[in-house]
């Protein structure tokens, strides 16, 4: 059986476009869906996006399934093997999405990642798992964005998955001293960034989030700039859609009168859930007319530091 996700391929198939591929064995299969959470994981954090980390998986799993049973019996470690297939192809993803991006209108955000998504980081050991929860933020995804292609997959690989050196050099045909020199520059890269999120108990981030809520609903915008650092960014993603942001908002000041104003004209009778994306607190409204998913980032003293607003239909569809 094939893994759930959209399938591109049987459409491709259907209109005679390629060939349908052999059906993989049980044994294959079960090979396969044993490795693919982490495989869903290392290609979400590779392109930033639920939808081409499916597609990607899906390809990988036709690459795995058109073996020939000899050729399969010859891979002595399939999860290995999957790795390098996920990782290449994410990589033709992330180059020909770069080219994209240049017609992207305004910021560009992630698309939102649920928890039951990254499910195989639950599988990790407490130092793993906070690698993981690190490498999937909004924040981090970000400054990710930043790397070429080949710094980010290192980056990934080894800082996210714990993946030796002598397999990332296997998996992009290259020296390990290479690796380890992309490494490096990535992480110089990352820690320039002064600031990382804290991490904060899902009651407390709760409480806050309702508080926010409360304020900006309300319109209290003495009550909103008490929750935000003096320096909060906010950003928003929607792809030239009415009523989303161009640029980032700096400053407590202007994001609470935004705040203000959006709530009031937008979201008055929007339905609002609760949410965890990305390892960080959430909310989801609902309107009649929009949808969109904030992700917050906390400081330490329990002050928003960047509110992430999606708004882009086409990176919430997933949500459904």
């Amino acid at each position: 059986m094939e893994p759930a996700g959209r399938d591109h391929a049987g459409v491709r198939q259907a209109a005679g476009l390629n060939p349908v591929p052999p059906v993989a064995a049980p044994a294959a299969a079960d090979a396969f869906l044993e490795q693919r959470p982490m495989l869903l994981s290392l290609a979400y954090r590779l392109l930033g996006s639920v939808h081409e980390a499916e597609d990607t998986v899906q390809d990988a799993y036709l690459r795995w399934s058109a073996l020939g049973a000899a050729e399969r019996d010859e891979v002595a470690n399939p999860a290995a093997y999957l790795t390098t297939v996920t990782t290449r192809l994410g990589l033709d993803r992330l180059r020909s999405a770069a080219s994209r991006r240049e017609f992207y209108v305004g910021s560009w955000l992630p698309e939102p990642l649920p928890a039951s998504v990254d499910a195989w980081s639950d599988r990790a050991d407490p130092a793993e798992r906070a690698a993981l929860r690190d490498s999937a933020s909004m924040g981090v995804l970000l400054l990710l964005d930043r790397l070429d292609p080949a710094e980010r997959a290192v980056f990934v690989l080894r800082e996210a998955f714990g993946v030796p050196y002598p397999e990332i050099a296997a998996i992009l045909e290259r020296s390990e001293e290479s690796c380890r020199q992309l490494l490096s520059r990535a992480r110089r890269r990352l820690t320039a960034e002064p600031r990382r999120p804290a991490q904060l108990d899902p009651e407390q981030a709760r409480l806050l989030v309702d508080a926010f809520l409360a304020a900006a609903q309300g319109g209290d915008l003495a009550r909103l700039e008490s929750l935000l650092r003096e320096d909060v960014v906010l950003t928003t993603d929607g792809n030239g859609m009415s009523g989303a942001g161009r640029r980032p908002i700096f400053g407590a000041a202007k994001a609470a009168r935004l705040h203000a104003k959006v709530f009031e004209r937008f979201y008055a009778a929007g339905e609002i859930r609760h949410a965890w994306y990305n390892g960080a607190p959430a909310v989801e409204i609902r309107t009649p007319l929009r949808r969109v998913v904030y992700v917050f980032d906390f400081d330490e003293a329990g002050l928003i530091a960047h509110v992430y607003a999606v708004l882009n239909p086409e990176k919430l569809s997933h949500l459904d």
